[in-house]
């Protein structure tokens, strides 16, 4: 299980969104991406899912480039995008029922209800969307990128509108899911960082400038925020 990012860049007009992006993960990565707002952390995540395509560079996955088949390295990846569109009139079964069709998943009724369970959506599985506070509307995003159980795993904002008990509950899923896998997400809530990535990769008007492993779970050597804010200012 493989991510390999080679060289990507990415033009807007005269302007780089992405400038030569290189890196490579493996199973087990769980990778906080941060950057400030504009730094191109979606635009990669975009590209890695090939809903936008590269001017340069490579995404491999497991092997296989992703502008070489697009529906097979689309087919292993789940994706939350951070605005999470959703069928507002549909209800939380019936919307998992059809993002499992598109997969075709065959024990689509186990696989739903195990996913139900997992993202904590058992007392809300027979309303509609539209009904559901903005947390569990993220549950349901996050429900639907893993129900047909991905090799990595994109997200863009996951604990957005979480409220504590929420947030604990999502980062510990992120975290169990996250040892067959390979996650990467991004996220503003800097605390967050250490008690769910083993890994994190900052960029900054389109460049990588830093790079690391989280050495000890739940504790960092070094002031995350600080360090953040040198590199980005």
């Amino acid at each position: 299980m493989s991510l390999e990012i080679q060289n990507i860049s990415k033009r807007y007009d005269n302007q780089y969104a992405l400038s030569n992006i290189s890196f490579s993960l493996k199973k087990g990565d769980v990778v906080g991406f941060l950057g400030p707002n504009g730094a191109g952390k979606t635009t990669l995540m975009k590209i890695i899912t090939s809903i936008i395509e590269q001017d340069e560079g490579d995404v491999i996955i497991n092997g296989t480039n992703t502008l070489n088949d697009e529906i097979k390295t689309k087919s292993q990846i789940g994706y939350l995008a951070e605005n999470n569109p959703l069928y507002y009139e549909m209800y939380v079964t019936e919307y998992l029922d059809f993002i499992a069709s598109i997969y075709k998943i065959s024990n689509k009724k186990e696989v739903i209800k195990d996913i139900i369970k997992k993202t904590g959506l058992t007392q809300e599985k027979s309303k509609k969307i539209e009904q559901l506070s903005k947390g569990f509307k993220q549950r349901v995003g996050l429900a639907a990128a893993l129900i047909h159980d991905p090799q990595i795993l994109i997200l863009d904002e996951p604990t957005t509108g979480l409220d504590p008990n929420q947030l604990i509950e999502i980062r510990n899923l992120i975290k169990e899911v996250g040892k067959d896998k390979i996650v990467l997400l991004s996220t503003h809530i800097m605390q967050e960082i250490p008690k769910i990535c083993n890994h994190i990769i900052i960029i900054n008007k389109g460049k990588i400038v830093d790079e690391r492993k989280i050495e000890s779970p739940n504790k960092l050597d070094f002031n995350l925020e600080t360090h953040f804010q040198s590199l980005t200012t």
